[in-house]
């Protein structure tokens, strides 16, 4: 599953997940970004990837990216709208945009088809690589 998301007036494909907030582990983390994002309660499984090179961030050019990778399963039906294409978000999700200057929809991609370009990051393309090796 990938999350398509316009931010600020640019558009990235991307793993969904979120930024640790203080006090909080890696796993807590994730579990409460799926809440959040989706209202979907998971189970995070087994540690991919933590980044090992320097990567700036993108929205914060003065800040450094540490990303970290679990797979996660889901522990119920997913209830969002999911997308059948990139970038297809409805009428709710753009008046969240208009308020908030970002907004994002969710989608499968499969599995023969994903790749390296299917994701925006440079982090995420790694990743990808990881799972087509491993998986």
């Amino acid at each position: 599953m990938v999350s398509d998301e316009l931010i600020r007036g640019k558009y990235y494909t991307k793993f969904p997940g979120g930024g640790l907030e203080y006090g909080e582990g890696t796993r807590d983390c994730l579990r409460r970004e799926f809440l959040e994002e989706m209202n979907l309660a998971i189970e995070v499984g087994e540690h991919l990837y933590t980044t090992d090179f320097f990567q700036q961030s993108a929205f914060h050019p003065d800040h450094q990216i540490i990303s970290i990778y679990y797979l996660v399963k889901p522990l119920e039906e997913i209830k969002v709208r999911l997308s059948e294409t990139p970038f297809d978000f409805d009428q709710q999700q753009m008046a969240l945009y208009e308020k908030q200057n970002e907004t994002e929809s969710f989608r499968f991609i499969n599995w023969e088809e994903v790749s390296e370009e299917s994701v925006t990051l440079p982090i995420e393309k790694i990743v990808v690589r990881m799972l087509k090796e491993k998986l």
